[in-house]
């Protein structure tokens, strides 16, 4: 005789609510989680270490900042716009200068300051009682320190950027000692914001933007 009870090979646990989900599904959302850390974030991060290590990486400012100057500006300037830079900038110093000495080792020994301003200008540096014969932009016979006396330089560190037709674009006295400021100022010249306001203003505007 044939039985209507359900054999117990055809029986299959049933259940309700939470118990649907697969008891391993939790385990495979936080491996696809570890996977996309993995594949995606991870990376990220360690191009934002190298970028910064790279940043902070320094060299020596004689070689990779500053430019071997020949002493004859008129033709530097034509180099210069030849080549596509924006202006020259002079960096007036003497022996014995602690804004200098902090210039130098802590600012312009950055490679991602050197990276910038060799890319966009011709960097000299002049010593204001130097006696390294210099020709200004018009071709006039000058030393370091006749120059130094005609820019009318009052102290050092002074920053001069010339523009490629010899004349005065901004100027800066002392040092500039956070390297985010100089790197700004850098901006600043290449950009030509110089030439719709001062540079106190405009910084002031970029850290009220970063602010906001």
């Amino acid at each position: 005789m044939e039985s209507n009870a359900p054999s117990f090979a055809s029986i299959r646990p049933t259940c309700c609510g939470p118990c649907r989900t697969p008891h391993n599904a939790g385990a495979e959302r936080r491996s696809l989680c570890m996977s996309l850390i993995i594949r995606y974030f991870i990376p990220i991060v360690l191009l934002s270490i190298v970028a910064s290590a790279r940043s902070a990486e320094t060299r020596d400012a004689d070689d990779y900042f500053f430019n071997l100057n020949t002493g004859d500006f008129k033709a530097e300037s034509i180099d210069a716009k030849a080549s596509g830079k924006k202006a020259i900038l002079v960096m007036f110093e003497q022996d014995g200068c602690p804004g200098c000495f902090y210039m130098r080792n802590n600012v312009l020994n950055r490679v991602d300051v050197q990276d910038f301003y060799r890319k966009n200008f011709v960097n000299f540096t002049i010593n204001i009682f130097g006696a390294v014969p210099i020709t200004d932009f018009s071709g006039r016979d000058f030393t370091e320190k006749s120059f130094s006396r005609t820019a009318d330089v009052r102290g050092t560190p002074t920053f001069v950027f010339y523009d490629l037709n010899g004349a005065e674009a901004v100027r800066i006295l002392g040092p500039i000692r956070e390297v985010s400021d100089f790197m700004l100022l850098g901006k600043f010249v290449a950009s030509g914001a110089y030439k719709k306001r001062k540079f106190a203003e405009y910084l002031q505007l970029h850290r009220k933007n970063q602010g906001s």
